[in-house]
């Protein structure tokens, strides 16, 4: 790759360095320059430009980084769509994180145009959470870099392994000086421990902080099929031959580790009866807080092996006492940054379509299924959830081509004052916490959902990318993507202009992301344009 100062009559198919002010407007950096920005460039008096050129053996940034995305992903992991050389990977499912941590570190060696960050090895995740983000640096990276990488990657190297329900026992041990409300407080604490993980507790016991009453309850929650079984001791474990491990060997079990070095968490036990995992739990475990008892049970709970070797690598890390620690998944606020963005879709489906004559286009059929239908179902495709349909002309006929479809339709009475109107229906019958909409177009039936998907990768409110338009050969197209701050704005909106004086009021927000695809420009408002349409998809 070349990268340096190009005369502007020469810059031609050059990446753009930096983003420039002309008079028009913005051009952003990472744009490969048109004939069209070029004119703008000079008429702004830009002699020359800090831009890239790709030389035969690179790889654009957007593509190295999906390719090694695509191949340290294991198990439980989902990669979105690449963008600005980054390409994230998030987690299918709540469980714990699986990291081939050496292997990771070499490929970071490799070159420092390729890096990979992620969560901590044994990070406990949630649905939708951001596990690892793969970032090219500069525009492009040779490819002899990304081919090392992916043959380092071979079988993945970030995985999930996911939470299953489990139905625990819990056995509380009593003492003459035991207050019912310590006991009460720790049988809580531990439900909703276990509810966190997708699991229950089935079954709670009380018994006196001796060694036979113990085995025999031990006994007694493993004939109930429990597991695991919990042991909250009255009194701390300080020995393998104090009541809570000898309990479980006179109950037909082996204590398997006695201590952890993770602090609060030391004083645990584990063990087994059976098939069946036995713990003795920590005093911290009576609080909701982080400690050494949570990474042994959450990783029981996604079905790995916590042996003793396991637990004595837990040290480097274990010192969770004087830190701040995570807090219970039921207890987050949740980040931006780590999940996976909330993004909802409205279609736009209630225009008289004055310029198809006595058709409605959207009804009209294309392969064998109206257009609407075709669009709606794009966006079900997707990872925009929900999606809304707003109605107006035709309703009940727009209605009915989509029926089967888990869409929420909202009707626009007032849709022949504009097409703000229905924007404003869209936005009221939204739920809230969401980060953005896409606003789609119900007669654009070549948009696709890796085209909408693309574009909630591109979509980075807090990195001020707030308004993802898609573009084709330097032409604006739909549909758009709107951060969730940017509604009220949308919502004030009046008459037939859409939401342009939105982009023009926020133009520092604006992304414009070539999805490479006339698509983008594609709508059938005539008769003409329907037959162009068909005639390129075959009916």
């Amino acid at each position: 790759m070349k990268f340096g100062t190009i005369p502007t009559d020469e810059a031609l198919g050059a990446i753009l360095a930096h983003s420039l002010q002309t008079r028009v407007g913005i051009i952003k950096k990472g744009r490969p320059l048109n004939a069209g920005d070029i004119e703008k460039l000079k008429a702004a008096g830009f002699d020359s430009v800090m831009a890239a050129r790709l030389g035969d053996d690179d790889v654009p940034e957007d593509d190295a980084a999906a390719v090694v995305a695509r191949a340290i992903a294991g198990t439980g992991v989902r990669v979105a769509e690449p963008f600005t050389g980054r390409c994230n990977l998030y987690a299918e499912a709540a469980g714990v994180v699986q990291l081939e941590t050496s292997t990771l570190h070499a490929i970071n060696r490799i070159d420092e145009a390729l890096t990979i960050a992620t969560v901590p090895p044994f990070e406990r995740v949630e649905a939708g959470q951001m596990l690892a983000t793969v970032k090219i640096i500069p525009f492009a990276v040779a490819e002899p870099t990304v081919a090392n990488a992916v043959t380092l990657s071979e079988g993945g190297l970030v995985s999930v392994s996911p939470f299953t329900r489990k139905r625990a026992g819990l056995i509380l041990t009593r003492l003459s000086n035991t207050k019912s409300s310590v006991l009460a407080k720790r049988e809580r604490v531990m439900a909703e421990r276990l509810a966190s993980l997708g699991s229950e507790l089935a079954a709670t016991v009380s018994v006196a902080h001796e060694t036979a009453a113990v085995a025999e309850a031990i006994a007694s929650l493993a004939k109930q099929g429990r597991d695991p079984i919990i042991v909250f001791a009255a009194s701390a474990i300080v020995d393998r031959n104090d009541v809570i491990p000898a309990a479980l060997v006179a109950a037909g079990g082996a204590v398997t580790h006695l201590g952890m070095p993770v602090d609060p968490g030391n004083l645990m036990m584990t063990g087994k009866l059976g098939r069946i995992d036995v713990l003795g739990a920590p005093s911290c475990a009576g609080s909701p807080k982080l400690n050494g008892f949570d990474w042994v049970l959450e990783r029981l709970v996604a079905g790995m092996r916590v042996g003793p070797a396991e637990i004595q690598a837990m040290g480097v890390g274990g010192l969770l006492k004087e830190i701040p620690t995570r807090p219970q998944p039921r207890e987050a606020d949740e980040d931006l940054a780590r999940r996976e963005k909330r993004v909802a879709c409205i279609v736009l489906a209630a225009g008289r379509s004055s310029r198809m004559g006595p058709r409605n286009k959207l009804t009209e059929e294309l392969a064998g299924r109206p257009i609407v239908r075709r669009a709606v179902e794009a966006a079900l495709a997707s990872r925009c959830r929900p999606v809304v349909v707003v109605t107006g002309h035709q309703a009940e006929a727009v209605a009915a081509a989509l029926e089967g479809l888990e869409v929420g339709i909202v009707h626009n009475p007032d849709f022949a004052a504009g097409m703000s109107t229905s924007l404003k229906a869209g936005l009221a019958a939204l739920p809230d916490r969401l980060d953005g909409a896409i606003v789609a177009l119900g007669d654009m039936p070549e948009i696709g959902p890796a085209h909408l998907d693309r574009m909630i990768s591109a979509f980075e409110p807090k990195e001020g990318r707030s308004i993802i338009v898609p573009v084709f050969e330097g032409r604006r197209g739909n549909p758009v993507l709107w951060g969730a701050e940017l509604f009220p704005a949308m919502a004030a909106l009046s008459g037939d202009v859409g939401a342009r004086q939105v982009v023009a009021d926020n133009a520092d927000c604006v992304v414009e992301l070539d999805l490479q695809t006339p698509a983008v420009l594609v709508d059938v408002d005539t008769p003409e344009a329907l037959a162009e349409v068909r005639a390129r998809r075959g009916g």
